[in-house]
């Protein structure tokens, strides 16, 4: 029953990719990359039973899946290897004169450069005054507020650099798309500060899973500092709209 097992597993893969595969079947699969000549079936079902789902198995840290029996640090650093490889893939696809002048088409590349991220993520995005990206810095990893958010720093990118227009973004995994007052007051600072220096932040998104929210014109609803904007940016959001 057994024999050519992964030959024939293999062989499908080429044939369907993965599409036609179950959660355990696309873990089995893998694991045959990590642990050779043994059976990974079981192991794949210890996994999802474990942690409750494929995403979640991704998702999981590495000392949390090295905690499951079977489970060694090879094999870990491959399964945590995927959701890395996805981000990159997706972000490879976007082209560097790809032109970033709607919210939708920023928080577009923003979900998917997101996508299996397990921590709080800060990034600035970096645009020419014609909307092409410059480039997207990751420039903290944890909480966003303004004590860890250095405004200096994110000056000095933007400065070094060359931007005309930034947008900053930051993520609530396995959350909900809703601002902080830490977020909002965080937002405020840093719009200020690059309106002294002349380069105009178009807007804060906080992105959670597949949906995201605008924060500049929520904080400017607080803390009522005017900030300049390109006017396209205050097209109405579907998705905010849903939210």
């Amino acid at each position: 029953m057994h024999k050519n097992h992964r030959e024939r597993v293999k062989n499908r893969f080429l044939k369907e990719g993965l599409d036609s595969f179950a959660d355990h079947e696309v873990l089995e699969f893998l694991l045959f990359f990590a642990i050779p000549q043994k059976d990974t079936n079981p192991l794949a079902h210890t996994l999802l039973d474990h942690f409750g789902s494929l995403s979640a198995v991704f998702d999981a840290d590495i000392a949390e899946l090295t905690n499951v029996p079977g489970i060694g640090l090879h094999c870990a650093t491959l399964i945590k290897s995927i959701p890395s490889l996805a981000r990159r893939y997706i972000s490879d696809g976007n082209s560097d004169s790809d032109i970033y002048d709607t919210i939708a088409k920023v928080a577009d590349f923003l979900i998917k450069k997101y996508i299996g991220s397990t921590v709080e993520t800060v990034y600035l995005i970096l645009l020419d005054n014609k909307y092409r990206m410059i480039d997207c810095v990751k420039v903290h990893e944890g909480s966003i507020n303004s004590a860890l958010i250095s405004t200096r720093k994110l000056a000095e990118i933007a400065l070094f650099k060359r931007a005309s227009m930034v947008v900053l973004a930051h993520n609530h995994p396995n959350g909900t798309p809703i601002p902080s007052s830490d977020d909002l007051y965080t937002t405020q600072s840093v719009a200020d500060a690059f309106s002294a220096l002349e380069i105009t932040m178009l807007d804060h998104i906080l992105v959670a899973g597949d949906k995201y929210t605008t924060l500049l014109n929520a904080s400017q609803s607080v803390f009522r500092s005017p900030v300049d904007r390109r006017k396209f940016f205050a097209s109405p959001n579907d998705k905010n709209e849903e939210e």
